[in-house]
């Protein structure tokens, strides 16, 4: 009914009755060019890391801000591994594209949770360092950057199954944000959810199709 959905409203608003204008229009901007990037991403486009860089710059001051550590570290890791899937993406061997759309291999699905619980420790750690632990959206925020860790290597790779990761931190991101108050990142991870989700079905028809005989 309207009463609920003007106390959603509220709550989305409210925290930023006490922001300074400029870091509202930083975070528009950041979930605006997030969602560019997601949609350039389904769409199997090279725009998805220019505009994804600029957002995860963005992110890495609003996270820094809002105590965030394990997402400022992962925003500040897009950036690195955006510069190495935009050079993976335009490989080229002479006017042919090296790197296509493909399924993780043995050697990956071995080594993904190895390195998933590596990010764990690690960041857990980064927390406990700088006496961040007690807050209570530290073990969440702990877990989904080392989901988004994964799938950010794994999209630079062109693997499918980046998609799943992506999901899955997503859904989890929605209530931690709407929880630490940035409501508009809150509602642009359900944005990404969506996207997600028929990102995989795009990827899913390129890769089905690429192995049809001519």
């Amino acid at each position: 009914n309207i009463r609920s959905m003007n106390r959603i409203f509220e709550f989305l608003i409210e925290p930023y009755t006490a922001y300074s204008l400029i870091n509202i229009l930083l975070e528009a901007g950041a979930v605006i060019l997030g969602i560019l990037s997601v949609w350039c991403a389904k769409q199997n486009k090279i725009a998805v890391y220019p505009t994804g860089m600029i957002s995860t710059g963005i992110y890495v001051y609003l996270l820094f801000q809002a105590g965030l550590v394990g997402d400022l570290m992962i925003n500040a890791y897009y950036v690195i591994m955006s510069i190495y899937g935009w050079y993976f993406w335009t490989l080229k061997k002479e006017t042919t594209l090296v790197n296509s759309i493909s399924r993780m291999n043995t050697y990956e699905k071995r080594w993904w949770f190895i390195f998933f619980m590596g990010i764990i420790f690690f960041v857990s750690g980064i927390y406990i360092l700088f006496d961040k632990w007690k807050d209570w959206s530290a073990p969440i925020d702990t877990f989904t950057t080392a989901i988004f860790f994964i799938a950010m290597w794994l999209m630079a790779r062109k693997k499918i199954e980046h998609w799943f990761f992506w999901i899955i931190g997503n859904l989890i991101s929605i209530p931690l944000y709407m929880g630490k108050g940035l409501g508009l990142t809150s509602l642009q991870y359900l944005i990404f959810t969506v996207i997600a989700i028929f990102g995989y079905i795009q990827w899913k028809k390129i890769l089905n199709n690429k192995k049809v005989p001519a």
